[in-house]
């Protein structure tokens, strides 16, 4: 299982928030089935929306002409076998940092081969109401199917629930235990 990459996209603006302990606990997965993980927060990276120029999508030498963070991002997503994306959900999908990091993520298209088809794709995902329906967190786990199912690239598991305040969801064991699970089997599905 060695050499086993996964990269860690966290969409929330809280670093100490609900997706944040989240994400530690799928990396805290990863680690124990022997692969490797790097997190970024997207609130503190620059990344600016897609253009729609369409270069990515014509010029074999061209990822994406946009000179941000995400030119950080584009090799370490392309050198890694597997994608955790953790997303609040902010009016009723994911939040606007999350949104932006999967437009940009278009780069990866026709052009190149499609980069991102047979990754394996996590999703980490909280909100505010009891309900996965009322709190809208239905219309994001709905946009990351249809995405990755898209692209190819399958989805080894999802995590969600209810967590409102910064930090609060440590305090759900079992929702914890499934992060880190989550990471587990991120590995496990990367050496199959």
């Amino acid at each position: 299982m060695d050499g086993k990459k996964v990269v860690i996209a966290i969409g929330s603006p809280r670093k100490e928030g609900n997706c944040a302990a989240l994400a530690q606990s799928a990396t805290d997965g990863i680690r124990a089935a022997g692969g490797e993980a790097e997190s970024f927060l997207l609130h503190s990276m620059n990344i600016h929306p897609c253009t729609a120029c369409d270069s990515c999508q014509k010029d074999m030498d061209t990822l994406c002409v946009i000179e941000d963070d995400m030119q950080i991002l584009y090799p370490k997503i392309m050198a890694a076998q597997g994608l955790i994306i953790a997303s609040p959900v902010y009016w009723f999908t994911v939040s606007a940092q999350t949104k932006l990091f999967m437009d940009r993520c278009y780069a990866f298209g026709s052009a190149h081969g499609n980069g991102m088809k047979g990754k394996r794709i996590g999703i980490l995902l909280t909100y505010g109401d009891v309900d996965p329906f009322i709190s809208g967190a239905v219309n994001a786990l709905r946009t990351f199917q249809d995405a990755f199912g898209y692209i190819g690239s399958p989805i080894v598991g999802m995590v969600y629930g209810s967590a409102l305040d910064a930090g609060v969801i440590r305090a759900n064991g079992e929702i914890m235990n499934n992060a880190f699970m989550l990471g587990k089997r991120m590995i496990e599905a990367l050496s199959t």
